[in-house]
Order: structure tokens, then sequence, then C-alpha cells
């Protein structure tokens, strides 16, 4: 089951334009032909000629241009709805996604039965999303890293995801944040495991035409830079503080700070609109949306479960599926992305020790120079 948001506009009198204008809008701008655009949407040439007008009188302004010799193109007005239908999806799309595949988990128990499932909650990402591919039924919800290890602490799921920093000084700052969450399952005997899936950069998103002006966080503070910022629980906002904090910037120096996106793409999304010059995120996001990418940190996103957790049949599965050709394959297709002895186990103190003597082999490096 896949759910799917939709616009609905209606006029005072009642009137409906078509969802499908919105698919029309998106192959003419691609196109820059009707006749291929109406194709595309899997409408007649007569049927999106009448769509642009009912969309023209409902509006009061056209929503495509036609010029001849240049084809036709989304108006200014056809771009803003596109544009805010983009955001619309890239922010309201985890939610969606974690409301569908609890809905499939309930249907899949009442026709086939109790049977095992899965259940990882896990913070925004790219690779993430690959892996309800995996063998058997992975139940895969969205949330914030201190709510994914709440809940793994409450048993609520088998799988929690965690992303810390390569970087070491920039990783031990984050396991501050969320050592009391980790101990604590210590504490009550619950030992965690670590299992290593991918690193992923993380940077400044921005448009081609503002690379000149926007070089790094510095930047930030200019009164003529607008910024769109991640939500304040997230982990990413966390290593954007970390971040800032080491240049000796303040979030209220920032024009913008204050305003919040919920993920990768709501962010991209929201500077390739133009309502932002700059945003923090993945440069899978900055990818999708054509926009450039400055990185700023490289992170491990891992996989965290209770020791006894490994034995299941289930996880046994994911981290086999995890470790596989064809897999690694698809997260090579991601920008930013990297595999990171995927499916492999370990513990927080093996990785960040790793870490430190990747730091120190790369500072006698420098220093022989």
């Amino acid at each position: 089951m896949n759910i799917t948001p939709a616009w609905l506009f209606r006029s005072d009198d009642g009137e409906l334009l078509d969802p499908v204008l919105f698919r029309l809008l998106a192959n003419l701008r691609e196109t820059g032909k009707l006749t291929r655009a109406a194709e595309a949407a899997g409408i007649s040439y007569r049927h999106a000629w009448n769509l642009l007008n009912r969309g023209e009188a409902f509006f009061g302004m056209p929503l495509a241009d036609m010029r001849k010799g240049h084809g036709t193109r989304p108006s200014p007005l056809g771009e803003k709805l596109l544009w805010s239908e983009q955001r619309v999806r890239a922010r309201l799309g985890p939610q969606i996604d974690s409301m569908a595949s609890e809905l499939n988990h309930q249907l899949q128990q009442l026709l086939e039965g109790a049977h095992p499932v899965l259940r990882l909650h896990a913070s925004h990402g790219y690779a993430v999303a690959l892996l309800p591919e995996c063998p058997g039924e992975l139940d895969l919800r969205y949330c914030n890293p201190l709510e994914a290890l709440n809940a793994l602490g409450r048993g609520e799921c088998d799988l929690a995801s965690f992303h810390v920093p390569s970087s070491p000084q920039l990783a031990e700052r984050v396991m501050q944040v969320y050592r009391p969450q980790l101990e604590g399952q210590s504490q009550r005997g619950q030992k965690l495991k670590v299992i290593r899936f991918v690193t992923r950069r993380q940077g400044l998103i921005l448009r081609g035409e503002d690379r000149d002006r926007i070089q790094g966080l510095a930047d930030l503070a200019r009164t003529d830079v607008r910024f769109i910022n991640r939500d304040e629980h997230s982990g990413t906002r966390v290593l954007f503080n970390l971040l800032l904090a080491e240049q000796g910037i303040g979030e209220d120096q920032i024009a913008g700070a204050g305003q919040e996106e919920f993920t990768h793409t709501a962010i991209a999304a929201y500077v390739a609109a133009g309502m932002a010059d700059v945003g923090f995120g993945l440069e899978a996001a900055a990818a999708q949306f054509g926009l450039e990418f400055l990185p700023l940190s490289t992170e491990h996103y891992l996989l965290i479960c209770h020791e006894d957790r490994l034995e299941q049949d289930n996880v046994q599965q994911l981290l086999t599926f995890m470790s596989s050709r064809s897999f690694l394959a698809e997260i090579a297709t991601l920008s930013g992305y990297a595999p990171d002895r995927c499916g492999e186990v370990t513990t927080f103190e093996a990785l960040l020790e790793e870490d430190r003597m990747a730091e120190n082999r790369k500072t006698v490096e420098r220093n022989r120079r």
C-alpha cells in the first residue's frame, strides 16, 4: 500500500480542478511541448488545453506561457504551484510513508495471521528508505534520534537509527547529547550493538547563482543571506549547531534560523523554490533538485539494537540483505552516500576508536608533507 497526498482546489461555487493538472504542469516544465506533456500525463491534447483554460479562469491568471517558436512552459503562477506541491510532498513524505508502513503491517497481520515483523524507527534519509525492500516484512517509521532511542528502550522497535560524525571531536559531542538514553539502556541490562550501514555527506545546499557569495558557514551570518533550518530535534540540527559552535557563530546571527523544515528533501525544495538562499542537509537532497552542495561533514548512519535481537531470523535476513551486491549497487547511486561495511556488527567504542586512529594517520601524513 502506498499513500499519496493530493491537492484539491475548490471554488466558492464548488468547482474542482482535476489534480492531474500538476502532472501536466510538471511535464510541461520538462518537455516544453503541450502534446508531449499531455501524453506523459495520460490525457488527451484537448483535455490538456481545457485544463489550462479552466485553471486560468479559476485563478484569474494563466498557468502556462505559450510562445510561438518557443513551446509551452509553466507561467510564474504555474511554477509557484509546482514548487508548492513539491514542498508539501517533501515535508509530509516521511510521515505518510510511516503511516503506510503501519497500515500495511496491520493489514498483513489481519489477512495472513500474526508473523514476525522487524520494526525500525529511523531518521529521515535516502539509504534507509531502501531497507523495506529486504526479504520479510520491515515496518519503517521515521522519527528523530531521541524518539528512536526512547522507543528502542521501551521495546517498541527492534532497531533504531543513529548518525554520528566521522570526525572524532564532533562525534564525542554528539554522543554527549544522546549519552543519557544510551547509558540508561545499558544500566537496565540492555547491551547495545551497532550495525554499520552507510556514510553520508552533510553540508550547505544552495542554488548555483549563489555559489560565489556563499562559501561557508561564516556567510550565513550575512544580512542578505536567507537560511532555512532543520527542526530543532533532528540529528542534523544537532550536527549543524555543533559546526556553528566550532566557528563561533550563534543561530541568532542567522536570518531565517527560526524557520524549520522536517526533512532533507523539504530543505532542498525550499531552496530550489527561491524561498531561501541556503539550507543545511544531505548532498543527495541537493542532487535531487539540481542544486549546489558544499560538504561540511561526513557521518556514519548506523542501526542500533539490543544484543539479544541479533539472533532473530529477521535481523539476520536484514544483515544479509544489507551486504548483498544488489543492495550495495543501489547505495552507490545515491549522491554523497557510500557503503560503510554494511551489515557488520560492532560497538560505539570500536567505531569511535577506529575513527580516532584514522584521524591520527591523516595527521601524521599531513605532517610528513
